[in-house]
This record gives structure tokens, C-alpha cells and sequence, in this order.
């Protein structure tokens, strides 16, 4: 049947796919698969009428379940799923090594990634410093703030203004377009 093992608030769970996905057709036998494995993880974790919505898998574990294509999935797969707020969060636990390389990578890209975004947070907020710094009250920045917050007020309402032209040309496209569907059908009834 299935393996079980709870701690605190994270079970893994060993499921079966093959009963499920032997009736259906082979063009629709994976995502009867991810199905399945939404059905199993809510009718273990009680999810409130077995909401499908509320179980979401994780990328990695999707793409073991497509990894050998739409008509052939795996038979079982092992998960690793928890739950917080009423929202059931799966995870594989055995990849298959090219999706297992593939998460690796990831991996080190959105640590990259964040390691980008922390020191180009640490120079804004030094930039800022110095700009507070400089900021201090002299008559001749406060004239130019004012110049500043009046530009923008004024490129605000173009904006503003653009919007509304845009929409405004939509109506009048779609009432043509439909007034041109209506001539058309005209023409067509007239040939019969």
C-alpha cells in the first residue's frame, strides 16, 4: 500500500499510480497522474472537500511526473508534502538524475541571484545616506523639490490622459468590429 512517516507537521508518502492511470486513455494518462496524486495528498491531509485548489506541488515534483512523457508516467512516485494555512505543499523526494541536476541549478542561480539583489540593497540604502546627508534644509533645493513634485504631477496627467484615449479607441474599434461582423452576415444570408 503506502509508506507513512509523520513529524510534526511533514509526512512522506509513497503513492500509486498504476491503478489510477491504467483506464485512461494513454494521450491522457500523466495528468491523470498529477491528479491522482492531488486526490491522495487531500484525502490524507483532510483537506476541506478535498479541494484540489489547496494541494500544490512543486515544480521539481511535476516535471518527475511528466519526465517520461504524457503517455507513460512513472508507476509510484515518493513524496514529501506539508501542510500550513489549509494549503497542502508536495515535494519529490527521489528525482530521476537529470531533474535532480536541474534542481541543483536552480538552486544556484536564485542564490546567485538573491546575493545580487542583497549588495544592490546595500548600495541604494548607502546612496540614500549620503543623499539624506546632502538633503539638509537649503532654500535652493526646496525651490528645485517643488519643480520636481510639479513635473511630475504634470507627467502623471498625461498618463492619465493617455489611458483614456486608449480605452476610448478600443470602444470605437470593437462597436466597428462588430458592426463590420454584421454587414458580413448580411452578405452572407443575401448569397443564400
Amino acid at each position: 500500500m503506502t509508506e507513512t512517516k509523520k513529524t510534526n507537521n511533514e509526512r512522506e508518502y509513497t503513492i500509486p499510480l498504476r491503478d489510477k492511470c491504467r483506464p485512461v486513455p494513454r494521450y491522457k494518462k500523466t495528468p491523470k497522474a498529477v491528479k491522482t496524486v492531488k486526490e491522495f495528498l487531500a484525502r490524507h491531509f483532510r483537506v476541506e472537500n478535498r479541494d484540489l485548489k489547496k494541494v500544490r506541488l512543486d515544480m521539481h515534483l511535476n516535471e518527475a511526473l511528466w519526465h517520461r512523457g504524457i503517455k507513460n508516467p512513472i508507476h509510484k512516485i515518493k513524496v514529501k508534502a506539508s501542510m500550513e494555512d489549509g494549503i497542502v505543499r508536495a515535494y519529490a523526494v527521489d528525482l530521476p538524475n537529470s531533474i535532480h541536476f536541474k534542481k541543483i541549478r536552480t538552486e544556484k542561480k536564485s542564490t546567485a541571484a538573491k546575493a545580487v539583489v542583497e549588495a544592490k540593497k546595500k548600495a541604494t540604502q548607502s546612496v540614500l545616506e549620503k543623499a539624506k546627508e546632502a538633503a539638509k534644509p537649503k532654500e535652493a533645493k526646496v525651490v528645485e523639490t517643488k519643480k520636481a513634485e510639479e513635473k511630475e504631477k504634470v507627467a502623471a496627467e498625461k498618463e492619465v490622459a493617455q489611458k483614456e484615449a486608449k480605452k476610448e479607441a478600443k470602444e470605437v474599434k470593437k462597436t466597428t468590429e462588430v458592426k463590420n461582423e454584421a454587414k458580413d452576415k448580411d452578405k452572407e444570408a443575401d448569397k443564400k
